[in-house]
């Protein structure tokens, strides 16, 4: 793909890289005119002065005929395409032009055709016309494309007119460039839906791509496990360690080994332990439908260490057939099938229920401890018509630990209390946890008398958050049994540290906030090692520096549920739908995560919110769930042989919740090949994103902010020169950009990682904000990562008649917002309702039962349930979407132009952050330029 951009030569080639970096809030000096860039000579980057663009050669990939050519390749069609929108721009005559194109090294040939540019109104690129290889190259067309028109210009012919600019100056690129015309994420979302539309993907051994993660698609397991459970950062492996690092795509894969599968789709069948033919005896792995038979099959290869496994005699079945496969190969699901699920001989004590309640001077008075009571006693009476036998504890804790024998026998509840904190021994172990069928009355006499107790002390700052969490821990290990331990705190936490200030996160100090401390480590794994999951749910969380008690919840397997004012009705059912979702939610316990990989290829790392052990493949978590998402990085210690290709292993231990031992084992097998565009024309840009955000931030924990995205940029830059150097077309100039076919979308997603909260924080950034972002972020799957850094816009009414926006997402930018319309902006973390200021009166009545857009509330809302087809439908929409996500969302509306404005305008990744965060025109500008400079 080829897109007009045009770098000046670099004369000084030393040191190319180092110093060309991205300035994320550049000043805008002066204006530009049509045909001749502003002076930026006050930038402090050697970057600067920036080179013009130049006109756009339209081509299309031509079919290799030449064997010797490092960039033949057998796999499929040609491995990029080239995109029609020719034209030039006049060069200023103090910049100095290239005087040929630049040439690359072992290239692929292409052709040329003169066309004509695409028209204003037409949104990305149409795809250019399959040339013959014999016909002879033609100079561009010299019509100036839409996209180098000046910004005003081109805002001019593309803006419909409302009366209200909607072109925001954020928006507009310092160098002219046209944002809608550059590549879309949007369009190649969507073609990619209409591409397997009504389709299902066979998963096989060796197989192609698959649909993006953001695409509804039926999975169906040939041998190779579901893309929902182990998507590779390419699905052709580099033959060997330098071509992985010529091509610069890291060598890796994100895996979610409890994803669960669509509505139409079978779940890995489940056979037991004893039926099922034994794996590896040297390395351990498990059976799985890449191994090959030997001896008329009482032996098997093992494609991960290379060494012959014997049969056992119970499990022998004769080989036929001329690849040697099995008699009974169909009727084993660990022979034929991608994933499976053993059902080992082995059994853990079932689950159970810990309830830690703040029972301070705080909770007490703020009303808090009895709003808390009276919706546990909710939840409890509905879970016990569905899992009456889960067993229930409960804890009440001030300054001291309150235990509570629940026994049958006794006629009321008896307390006891634990007044030494420093070493808990518990008097008695009977009766704390029992069958939610025989104690679900006295828990409900328990929670009567909790708001009319009087706490020992009025002063509420001594409650400390590692005393329930080491008391429900203590009752574990005491009886032994996993489980999920929810705490409901009040009393405040201590300040420690400044709570905002940028020159503090622009240093080296930042990664100190990001590290849980010593005492939280050991704290989460005691946790791990018994199994037990903590949940916080904060009911008056304050915004107050270093002091963040989420790190022993997510290094668990939890998480962090923080309300501002519990008393208020939005807050109070978002607290209803977190608790239900957190006790309903199934989860495996005791989990211990395996990856076994060739013998060629080693695990190098792995980046995830689990606490790190002493091997990166092997991951020991507390708890686990369908939403539990990790990255691992794959090395090459010898080249990979062709014929067997690479061949991954994630083998997940875990118990259920009735005390099952299980172990759910997913195999994924990659073709490998020795030329650099089959790994690239395999790669989707989702996937390296969410892989990029794992390790990035992950490595917060220990690195500067600022060198993560130094080193993120390094990345993409080196990746896209690499590119163009071994696989673009000897007829491509310098000032073309050359992107990979399924790569067009990284750029954008780059840049939203970049300027992200969490790497780069503005002005307004709060510590815990960053600090909860991180790990929400780190522990989401692939489809949630793409939509967080990307997130949809949905318009909302087209047309009062026509149907509410699904699939009609448009491109997250304040150019795309019209003063007449709604929308609605869907992230994992997030739902915003922007209402322009000339939407319709009847249709403000129909949705807010208001017609005056002044008089409308802004900020969190609920809609009103109002009888007609608009409101229905609408809350329809808002209800759908907040299914597909972890957790529960407050719909936040936002007025055009009122002070929520910055909310709306995070989310708006392709124009200038608030943070200071480049555009998106400007932030690829500067990716080819600097791309290009490492090539000459």
């Amino acid at each position: 793909m080829q897109f007009p951009l045009r770098a000046r030569p670099r004369k000084n080639r030393a040191n190319q890289w180092r110093g060309c970096r991205m300035m994320d809030v550049p000043p805008a000096n002066q204006s530009q005119t049509p045909c001749q860039w502003a002076d930026y000579s006050s930038w402090s980057s050697p970057c600067s002065p920036l080179p013009a663009l130049q006109h756009l050669s339209v081509g299309s990939p031509q079919t290799q005929s030449s064997s010797s050519s490092s960039c033949n390749s057998s796999f499929g069609p040609p491995y990029h395409q080239a995109y029609v929108n020719g034209g030039q721009v006049p060069p200023p005559s103090s910049l100095p032009l290239p005087s040929k194109p630049h040439q690359a090294s072992h290239v692929t040939p292409h052709c040329v055709q003169q066309v004509s540019p695409a028209p204003l109104v037409s949104p990305g690129f149409q795809n250019g016309p399959q040339m013959n290889p014999t016909v002879p190259l033609h100079p561009a067309s010299p019509v100036q494309p839409a996209w180098l028109l000046p910004p005003n210009r081109g805002a001019e012919a593309s803006e419909p007119d409302h009366g209200v600019t909607l072109q925001s100056p954020t928006s507009e690129s310092r160098y002219g460039l046209n944002p809608e015309l550059l590549p879309s994420a949007v369009k190649v979302m969507a073609d990619d839906a209409a591409a397997w539309a009504d389709k299902v993907f066979m998963s096989e051994p060796f197989s192609g791509l698959p649909p993006l993660p953001t695409t509804l698609c039926v999975f169906q397991d040939r041998g190779n496990v579901s893309p929902r459970v182990i998507r590779p950062t390419s699905y052709c492996a580099p033959f060997d360690g330098q071509m992985a690092l010529r091509s610069r795509v890291p060598m890796g894969a994100v895996v979610t080994p409890l994803a669960g599968p669509a509505d139409s789709e079978t779940p890995p069948p489940l056979c037991r332990e004893e039926e099922c033919v034994s794996g590896c005896r040297s390395c351990g792995a498990y059976m799985c439908s890449a191994v090959s038979w030997q001896d008329c099959g009482q032996r098997f290869y093992c494609p991960f260490c290379g060494k012959l496994s014997e049969v056992s005699w119970q499990h022998y079945q004769p080989t036929a057939g001329v690849q040697g496969a099995r008699v009974d190969r169909e009727k084993r699901p660990e022979l034929h099938m991608g994933s499976y699920e053993i059902l080992s001989s082995q059994k853990d004590e079932a689950a159970v229920l810990l309830l830690a309640v703040d029972v301070s001077a705080c909770a007490l008075r703020t009303g808090n401890l009895e709003f808390v009571t009276r919706q546990l006693h909710e939840l409890l009476s509905s879970l016990k018509r569905e899992h009456g036998g889960t067993r229930v504890g409960l804890i009440t804790y001030d300054s001291r630990v309150h235990l509570y024998d629940l026994s049958l026998h006794l006629s009321r509840p008896h307390m006891l209390v634990l007044t030494d904190t420093e070493d808990l021994l518990l008097p008695v172990s009977e009766g704390l946890l029992v069958p939610l069928e025989d104690c679900v009355e006295s828990l409900h006499s328990v929670f009567q008398l909790l708001p009319h107790f009087t706490p020992e002390c009025d002063d509420s700052a001594g409650v400390s958050l590692e005393l329930p969490v080491r008391a429900g821990l203590a009752v574990l290990q005491t009886l032994k049994c996993p489980g999920k331990l929810l705490l409901f705190h009040t009393a405040p936490l201590t300040e420690i540290g400044p709570s905002t200030t940028s020159g503090f996160f622009g240093s080296n100090k930042p990664k100190t906030l990001f590290q849980p401390s010593d005492g939280a480590i050991s704290l989460a794994k005691q946790c791990v090692s018994q199994g037990c999951g903590v949940h916080l749910f904060f009911l008056a969380f304050q915004d107050v520096g270093g002091a963040w008690p989420g790190h022993v919840p997510y290094l668990t397997g939890g998480a962090l549920h923080s309300y501002s004012h519990l008393q208020g009705e939005l807050d109070q059912e978002r607290f209803s739908s977190d608790l239900r979702r957190t006790v309903k939610q199934d989860t495996g316990y005791k989990a211990e995560l395996l990856m076994f990989v060739n013998k060629d290829v080693r695990v190098s790392g792995c980046y995830g919110m689990f606490v790190p052990g002493p091997s990166p493949s092997k991951v020991a978590m507390a708890t686990v769930d369908s939403w539990t998402s990790l990255a691992v990085e794959l090395a090459h210690s010898r080249a990979l042989e062709e014929p067997r290709g690479l061949v991954l292993q994630a083998v997940l231990k875990y118990s259920t919740q009735c005390g099952e031992r299980r172990i759910r084992v997913h195999t994924l097998t990659l073709k490998c090949s020795r030329h650099l565009q089959d790994t690239y024309r395999n790669c989707q840009a989702q996937t390296l994103l969410t892989f990029y955000c794992k390790k990035m931030y992950c490595g917060a924990l220990e690195r500067p902010l600022q060198e993560l995205r130094e080193e993120l940029q390094t990345e993409v830059t080196e990746l896209l020169a690499s590119y163009r150097k071994h696989c673009g077309s000897s007829s491509v100039s310098a000032g073309q950009l050359v992107l990979p076919q399924h790569l067009r979308a990284l750029p954008v997603y780059v840049n939203s990682l970049r300027k992200s909260e969490v790497l780069l924080p503005g002005v307004r950034s709060s510590v815990h904000q960053r600090l909860q972002q991180r790990c929400q972020v780190v522990a989401m799957d692939p489809l949630s990562t793409a939509t967080h850094f990307y997130p949809r816009l949905l318009p909302l009414f087209p047309a009062l008649s026509g149907s509410l926006a699904g699939e009609a997402a448009l491109r997250c930018s304040a150019a795309s917002l019209d003063p007449g319309a709604l929308y609605l902006v869907h992230a994992p973390l997030a739902l915003l309702l922007w209402v322009g200021a000339e939407v319709p009166a009847c249709t403000l009545a129909q949705l807010f039962n208001t017609s005056c857009f002044s008089s409308l509330p802004s900020g969190e809302t609920k809609l009103p349930p109002l009888e007609n087809s608009v409101s229905a439908r609408v809350r329809s929409l808002v209800d759908s979407l907040n299914s597909q996500v972890s957790c529960a969302r407050t719909l936040l509306v936002v007025k055009q132009g009122d002070a929520c404005k910055e909310v709306l305008q995070r989310h708006l990744v392709e124009d200038k952050s608030p943070n200071g965060g480049a555009s998106y025109a400007d932030f690829l500008y500067h990716l080819h330029v600097n791309s290009v400079r490492l090539l000459q």
